[in-house]
């Protein structure tokens, strides 16, 4: 598996480029979407292509855009990050937005699949974590449709951009169980 390029039957995981800035900038301006994921709604392209570029472009981590095949347009994002709460080489986290068009219709979950298959294949993990707010009930679904296991709250885990003190709901799945 491909580590820049993940396939799967409606979508196409790759890795971000300066040129996919127009769909990005029209992603993240939604204010729905970024009170979800815990930023700032985007006000210019500007401002959307040097967030592009520091985290999504320059950063070694494994996070893909996702593509939709049919339209060829990029969707959303997902990747697998270190877990700065865990102090373990062989976790990940597993974090993710979609455009809010495309919510309900099973792309993060398609999306999830393909990662986790590479997270636990490729990059040899032995655990994903994931956290959300306890407003995302969206996110929920999409964690527990695909075998993780509710491990937490952990209080006051983040100050917003717009100063809100936020908890984060705790989830992991393991490589055992996810072989089953």
């Amino acid at each position: 598996m491909n580590k820049n390029y993940i396939e799967t039957n409606r979508l196409i995981l790759r890795r971000f480029e300066e040129t996919d800035i127009d769909d990005f900038f029209e992603c993240c301006q939604n204010p729905n979407l970024g009170n979800n994921a815990g930023w700032k709604p985007h006000e210019s392209k500007e401002e959307s292509l040097a967030i592009l570029k520091s985290f999504f472009i320059e950063s070694e981590n494994n996070v893909w855009a996702v593509v939709l095949k049919e339209t060829d347009r990029i969707i959303g994002s997902i990747g697998l990050v270190p877990d700065p709460k865990r102090e373990n080489p062989h976790s990940g986290m597993l974090g993710y937005w979609l455009k809010e068009s495309c919510w309900g219709k099973g792309y993060m979950s398609e999306a999830t699949q393909a990662v986790l298959k590479f997270g636990f294949s490729t990059l040899n993990l032995n655990l994903v974590t994931a956290n959300c707010y306890p407003h995302n009930e969206r996110s929920q679904q999409v964690l527990k449709r695909n075998g993780f296991v509710y491990e937490g709250l952990l209080h006051q885990a983040e100050v917003t951009y717009d100063e809100k003190v936020l908890d984060h709901l705790c989830y992991y799945l393991t490589k055992e169980v996810y072989k089953k």
